[in-house]
């Protein structure tokens, strides 16, 4: 989930989350090892909001360190509300962090959220999971899976009633930074940046992993000069359901698969290539199925796919602007939301620091930009929105904090929930 390619200093680091941790770097070598450096993704920008300010000191205390299973309080966030028969119950939120940065955490923090404030309320940290950067829970709720990016790629199973630690797999690649749970419930997905393949794993009924039933490098088309090699950024479920694509960066394509869902084995289908160096990141499909939205962090755009349910064929249209303000330097986009009735979009934009708003118009066939706000934090690495669409979460690399806002249903706007909540090296937000 960041910027780069291979791996730099430290124990087992990948550019991808070194350029997170230290800066983008500048000048050639950042177009060639950080990815960074592209055009503007050949579009004119629409009118942006004023630059962000730089980003205020979170007010609120971080997730204290705890064994698994503990819950202690933190802070004066723990004190009790009154009573309200009406005010929603908090529900739950997990964060990756990257245990081996220095000032990182301990695992993956546990909180809870105020689904009508916005308030995040540390609840602890989940310990024995080793640089949990990306997070996805199983369809019945009960189990939370991490990817672990480190060198010998890993994912982790962890039962959220207790919050006992079920074990971890290999994925046979290197420093995983994604994982998706296919809607079936049978089968984890996930990609190895590092090594630029996809793993499936079966999840069996008490909701721990077994082996690898299959695993792929993409070794075509051959990336271009300066991507060296395969970096696979993402892997998930078509809304279909019976095809699964995977987005790498240093290929510049999007592979389609059908998913044996009895014995776990993938068949490529299709490919969609984007224009030479945009370097693809995450795609993030539209509640009809029809449409998604590709974020491209090398050439700073994001665009507009149609897809076809029936062969599983993604189709990528022209590039769009990120809305990114050009004077504030290069600017990776990192992913797209989408609200749950479609109506709305949102990307985050690390260098920039904003979160571009869109339209999304005929049937999910259109973005059309609406403005930016600011993220109030440094390098938004991951967005989220709560399940019933009404707060908007990012996960703010470098400064290390949790922003949250409202998301207006009827105009898109954003608003800023109050101050955001500290995590060390926060890279992903999963509110439930």
């Amino acid at each position: 989930m960041g910027s780069g390619t291979e791996a730099a200093g430290g124990a087992g680091w990948s550019r991808r989350r070194f350029v997170g941790v230290i800066g983008a770097l500048g000048g050639a070598a950042a177009a060639s090892t950080l990815a960074g450096c592209g055009s503007d993704g050949g579009s004119p920008k629409a009118p942006e909001s004023p630059r962000a300010a730089p980003p205020r000191q979170p007010s609120q205390s971080a997730a204290p360190e705890s064994s698994p299973g503990s819950t202690p309080e933190s802070g004066p966030d723990a004190s009790p509300s009154p009573p309200d028969r009406d005010r929603p119950r908090p529900r739950p939120l997990y964060l990756g962090t990257y245990t081996s940065a220095e000032g990182g955490g301990k695992g993956i923090g546990v909180a809870s959220y105020d689904p009508g404030s916005g308030r995040i309320t540390g609840r602890g940290t989940i310990t024995g999971v080793p640089d949990p950067s990306y997070l996805a829970v199983h369809p019945d709720g009960r189990t939370l899976y991490a990817a672990n990016e480190r060198e010998a790629g890993a994912v982790t199973a962890v039962r959220l009633s207790d919050r006992k630690v079920l074990g971890s797999r290999a994925t046979g690649g290197a420093h995983t930074c994604h994982l998706s749970v296919h809607p079936g419930g049978r089968w984890l997905l996930s990609a190895d940046f590092g090594s630029g393949g996809v793993a499936v794993h079966p999840i069996d009924a008490s909701g721990a992993l077994g082996e690898r039933t299959d695993s792929l490098t993409h070794t075509r088309p051959a990336p271009r000069q300066g991507q060296q090699g395969p970096h696979a950024h993402q892997f998930i479920t078509a809304p279909d359901g019976g095809h699964v694509l995977a987005v790498d960066f240093g290929t510049d394509t999007v592979y389609s698969y059908r998913l044996d869902e009895k014995a776990g084995t993938l068949t490529e289908v299709a490919q969609a290539h984007t224009r030479a160096g945009a370097g693809p990141r995450h795609l993030t499909f539209h509640p009809g199925g029809r449409y998604a939205y590709l974020a491209n962090e090398v050439d700073d755009s994001v665009t507009v796919c149609a897809y076809e349910p029936s062969s599983g064929r993604l189709t990528i249209g022209k590039p769009q602007s990120s809305g990114a303000d050009s004077a504030a330097g290069t600017n990776y986009p990192a992913q797209v939301a989408v609200t749950p009735d479609g109506a709305y979009a949102f990307l985050a934009n690390r260098g920039d620091n904003g979160l571009a708003r869109y339209a999304v118009e005929a049937g999910g066939a259109r973005l059309r930009l609406l403005g930016t706000v600011p993220v109030d934090g440094d390098f938004p690495r991951q967005i989220a929105l709560s399940p019933d669409g009404g707060l908007l979460f990012a996960a703010n690399q470098r400064s290390g904090t949790v922003s949250v806002f409202r998301v207006d249903a009827a105009h898109g706007a954003l608003r800023l929930a109050g101050e955001p909540f500290a995590s060390p090296v926060a890279v992903c937000a999963l509110p439930l």
